[in-house]
């Protein structure tokens, strides 16, 4: 049976707990199934052994660094899925859109409309009949065009990316939207990783990762912070369970034992898959509180400081690596005092963890010469992360574990070219360095305020400071917090414009007049005036990699990203500051431009050519600090007072569990493969809540009860979720987790972290209630 045709069917709910490891044979049944209902599979064969190679294209997934080694498969069983899922043959054409009004698709649910397959044509809303329509593409660069010129400011237009925009659309893209003359660059990193960059770039004056995949194979250990690489980065779990293997210390701190930080069944490991036989991908693993992590890291650097006071008081060896700190670091005795100042109590309180515990991850810590702390959304999507990844950075400076070998910061990003976009300048709050780059190669003066950011351009639309919305990529609707909030201000607006490869529900919930613009994906050859071009991505660990297309687009109406970009410029601009038709004939142009006003592309196309791609470099992987001080920064921020934000307190009740939004193993972002998560045992369902039993029991329910989850906060809304099964499963007491982007309505768009305005969804105070009707479709 086709993925298509299981899509129209209703599935039957499960919940069983999984004993395999991950990867192994559950791997590849997922990948097969994905493989043949493709309705694509042999060409999709050919292009997956295409993926992560040379020659190939980059994995239209995750961001996690390539191995250097050489082999037929370079990807995971997500990538494959994202590969099959682009990569199909069914299409979403005016035939499709004819059948179905607008209205109507809006009952369907999000699974359901990106399975229809590939956007094939330009569409705009026709209200009258309540349809998308075809529309050439020239009509649809006027009306955007027309738009954007009628605002009477170019600050009342939102410019919306997603992270798989390629590096040379997102130059593009931001040079367009200066030339035009705002910085609104709301962005998918605002919502996931923009703590790590606010954090990094004031502690040691970069916002990316400091470490290199070869750097893994060098750790003497490894830190795994609020972050589940088994469903959301596959990649990395191969390194993890070689350091167990090679005698590493590999320490997993998070609230759910996901299966894989715990062990993992090489697929291409014939032995291995014959006997059933799997390896461990931790040496310890931890469970702090939700938001407890800047605690648990309290209370270890409480423990060197003593263990360091000690070793001073008997002639023993330093724990702190004195030469370092005084060469590269500033302010660290203010540090040390706000360590000393916070009580044991507070720290056991807030972490969740006995002292004991604290102590052991502490030991580990020290024990090695050379450490890798990685994180992700579990670390940035709290009110405190910002403090919370610069106590990292202050661990990981005490001991000098920057800019050498095998040691190093390591936030582990989502989409698969997010950072790049932000090195190519999507960024509502741009580097001056960067406005005199483009101004100086350009010759135009380019906006020097801020612009907005995710949560700033909902409120500017929800309060019609912003009549313009334009999305390159992504599920604006679905992926954002507040959901009702997030919909009522994308139908506030006086024109929203999609460019993607298959529907969403962003598609539905539109502004007065409305366009969808297909364009190809990641796997789709892109062929332009001087022959087919390679477009470029920049993983989590720096290295810039040339991705080549390797099949036939369905539609000779599909754009390339760069191209749909440009043509909206040129309607827009003319040829101001540049031909922009003429940058798009040979992406080589764009890279010329991007070589002459972005550091670390020197020589960019002839780079290129190196298998694997090339190194951008780290400044503070190479100690070399651009920060105002001219030294790595130790941040003295005390812990919070309390979690618990004062608007729930305002709201007069007290929360019944706090509650973490996750991805199932069968989605990547918004984009849901499947219904369901093998790992955590569901099946056929995505609305439940992961509790503890004793609380399910506590709240005056039964496992397998329905329940509404209603969020607190003090501003007199409702945000409830309706119709959530109950599942009883091993998380600790007062914690609670559910799926993304089921559980989106009950962030408030007010929650957001101090410093980042990333909203906080990794900490989410909610209370049950009886079922009062049928789940939401989203």
């Amino acid at each position: 049976m086709s993925l298509h045709h299981q899509a129209d069917q209703k599935p039957v709910p499960r919940y069983k707990p999984y004993h395999g490891a991950a990867g192994g044979w559950g791997a590849l049944r997922s990948v097969a199934q994905a493989w043949i209902g493709s309705d694509n599979a042999l060409k999709n064969i050919r292009a997956l052994l295409k993926t992560n190679q040379n020659g190939g294209f980059d994995c239209p997934g995750c961001a996690w660094g390539d191995s250097p080694e050489h082999g037929m498969v370079k990807f995971c069983e997500n990538g494959a899925k994202a590969v099959n899922w682009e990569a199909t043959k069914r299409r979403v054409d005016p035939a499709f859109f004819a059948r179905h009004s607008v209205t109507s698709l809006l009952g369907q649910s999000d699974y359901w409309l990106e399975y229809q397959g590939r956007l094939t044509e330009p569409m705009v809303y026709d209200p009258a009949s309540d349809r998308y329509k075809p529309i050439g593409w020239d009509e649809a660069f006027a009306v955007i065009a027309r738009h954007l010129k009628g605002l009477s400011s170019p600050d009342q237009a939102e410019f919306y990316t997603s992270g798989r925009a390629s590096n040379e659309a997102a130059y593009l893209y931001q040079l367009f939207v200066r030339a035009y003359g705002t910085n609104n660059f709301p962005d998918c990193s605002n919502m996931c990783h923009e703590a790590s960059g606010v954090a990094l770039g004031q502690s040691v004056g970069v916002g990316k990762g400091t470490v290199t995949f070869d750097d893994f194979e060098h750790a003497d250990a490894l830190f795994v912070w609020g972050q589940n690489p088994g469903t959301n980065h596959p990649r990395m779990l191969e390194p993890l369970r070689e350091a167990v293997k090679r005698g590493a210390q590999v320490v997993c701190i998070n609230p759910l034992k996901e299966r894989g930080l715990e062990r993992f069944q090489h697929p291409q490991h014939p032995i291995e898959m014959l006997t059933n036989g799997d390896r461990p991908t931790n040496t310890a693993f931890f469970r702090p509180a939700l938001g407890g992590d800047m605690a648990m890291m309290r209370g270890m650097a409480k423990f060197l400081l003593q263990w360091e006071r000690e070793a001073q008081a008997n002639g023993s060896e330093p724990v702190f690596d004195h030469a370092f700190i005084a060469e590269h670091t500033a302010t660290v005795d203010e540090y040390l005092a706000v360590v000393d100042a916070t009580p044991w109590a507070q720290i056991e309180a807030q972490s969740g963890l006995p002292r004991g515990e604290i102590e052991l991850a502490a030991r580990m810590y020290v024990k090695a010469k050379k450490v890798i702390m990685c994180w992700a959304m579990g670390i940035t999507q709290h009110r405190h992360s910002v403090p919370t990844i610069q106590e990292i950075a202050n661990l990981m400076l005490l001991r000098g574990n920057l800019g050498q070998p095998g040691a190093g910061l390591c936030p582990v990003r989502g989409h698969s070219n997010v950072q790049g976009d932000r090195t190519m300048g999507i960024n509502e709050r741009p580097p001056v360095a960067l406005l005199d780059s483009l101004e100086r190669h350009f010759g135009f003066p380019v906006p020097r305020h801020n612009g907005h950011n995710t949560v700033e351009a909902i409120h500017a639309m929800l309060e019609g400071r912003a009549r313009v919305f334009i999305g390159l990529g992504g599920n604006f609707a679905q992926a954002t917090p507040d959901t009702d909030r997030t919909a009522q201000a994308l139908r506030n607006c006086e024109l929203t414009v999609h460019i993607s490869t298959k529907l969403n529900r962003s598609h539905l919930i539109h502004g007065k007049e409305a366009l969808i613009l297909p364009c190809l994906g990641r796997t789709d050859i892109d062929q332009q005036g001087e022959g087919p071009q390679a477009v470029t991505v920049e993983d989590s660990f720096s290295m810039v990699h040339a991705s080549n297309g390797q099949l036939k687009p369905l539609s000779r109406h599909m754009r390339s990203e760069p191209a749909v970009i440009a043509g909206i410029a040129a309607a827009t601009l003319g040829k101001h500051p540049v031909d922009w038709n003429w940058l798009i004939a040979d992406y080589g142009r764009i890279r010329d431009l991007i070589m002459h006003t972005i550091p670390g592309f020197e020589q960019f196309n002839e780079r290129l050519q190196h298998p694997g791609g090339f190194y951008l470099g780290n400044n503070a992987g190479k100690r070399i600090w651009k920060t105002a001080s001219g030294k790595a920064n130790f941040k003295a921020n005390r812990l919070p007072d309390d979690l618990l934000h004062e608007s729930v307190r305002a709201s007069g009740q007290l929360p019944d569990l706090i509650m973490q939004s996750m991805r199932s193993h069968d989605q990547y972002n918004t984009t849901i493969y499947g219904l369901d998560d093998r790992y955590r045992g569901v099946k056929g369902q995505r609305n439940v809540l992961f509790a503890n039993e004793a609380d399910i029991i506590r709240l005056g329910f039964n496992p397998g009860d329905k329940a509404d989850l209603v969020s607190l906060w003090g501003d007199g809304l409702e945000r409830r979720v309706k119709g959530f099964t109950l599942l009883a499963f091993d998380i600790p007491a007062g914690q609670a987790a559910a799926y993304y982007p089921e559980v989106n309505p009950l962030v408030p768009l007010e929650s957001v972290g101090d410093g980042s305005h990333t909203p906080t969804s990794k900490f989410v105070a909610i209370q049950l209630k009886p079922a009062s009707a049928e789940a939401r479709i989203i």
